[in-house]
């Protein structure tokens, strides 16, 4: 029996038996970790509100050897969605975050850089400003998974490809120039090409200050979103609302 402390951000929630949940949580250390918080629908004391998805946290577990789940001991919460103003724009970028890490991530596998990337949006996605810190987790999600080629050259000849000609699939990975796209891709408009060559070279808090409307950028959106359900074999519902809300 090991007792351990860990810095982590809940991704989901599951009730169990009458009062128990068993929780998902990200760590910095230990990666994905699931385990049960005995009594959390009843009392508040241990927990608080902890439990909330996507709450920053310094957990207390006990790992237990040939145990699959781990004993939630105790949380203390470092940021809280609920500090700031949620609507349903912003609740839905949440839990897409929450949604693409659950399914993406292997248990106990610390993925260091991931973490720090779901530290920098959440501590940038606002009421104001959702759309530029989904799309840049999407797109750097993809992109550490390893599911993203190389964005300035066309993926079957390599020849570096032209703001006006940028093509790409739904069924593919990577981006097309004009001689090599099939009959039914999509053109990717200048602005989203250029915006994902510069996320995937500039911090986030560096292309914040920026105006980002909803509608901008909704055909890198739209790959990026594709991209990740094909990978993941499944449909993220998270991303039903941020397609409804965002064009």
């Amino acid at each position: 029996m090991s007792q351990r402390q860990a810095e982590g951000v809940v991704l989901a929630t599951w009730p169990i038996h009458e009062a128990d949940l068993i929780v998902s949580l990200f760590t910095r250390e230990y990666g994905k970790v699931k385990g049960v918080a005995k009594s959390a629908l009843k009392s508040r004391k241990r927990f608080g509100g902890a439990l909330e998805p996507m709450t920053h946290v310094r957990a207390s577990f006990t790992d237990k050897p040939r145990q699959e789940l781990v004993r939630l001991d105790g949380f203390e919460v470092i940021q809280s969605p609920l500090r700031r103003p949620v609507d349903y724009t912003r609740a839905a970028a949440l839990a897409f975050y929450g949604e693409v890490l659950e399914q993406s991530l292997q248990e106990h596998d610390p993925q260091e850089t991931i973490f720090r990337l779901l530290i920098a949006v959440l501590e940038h996605t606002s009421v104001e400003q959702p759309w530029l810190p989904s799309i840049y987790f999407s797109l750097w999600v993809l992109r550490l998974m390893g599911w993203l080629p190389g964005w300035q050259g066309c993926v079957v000849c390599g020849r570096p490809l032209k703001a006006d000609e940028v093509w790409w699939h739904f069924l593919q990975d990577g981006l097309f120039c004009s001689d090599h796209r099939e009959g039914n891709s999509s053109h990717m408009s200048t602005d989203s090409w250029q915006l994902a060559l510069r996320i995937l070279r500039t911090p986030l808090p560096a292309m914040m200050a920026e105006p980002w409307p909803r509608h901008r950028a909704a055909d890198l959106r739209r790959y990026t979103t594709q991209a990740l359900e094909r990978h993941l074999e499944r449909k993220l519902s998270s991303a039903v609302a941020l397609t409804h809300l965002g064009g």
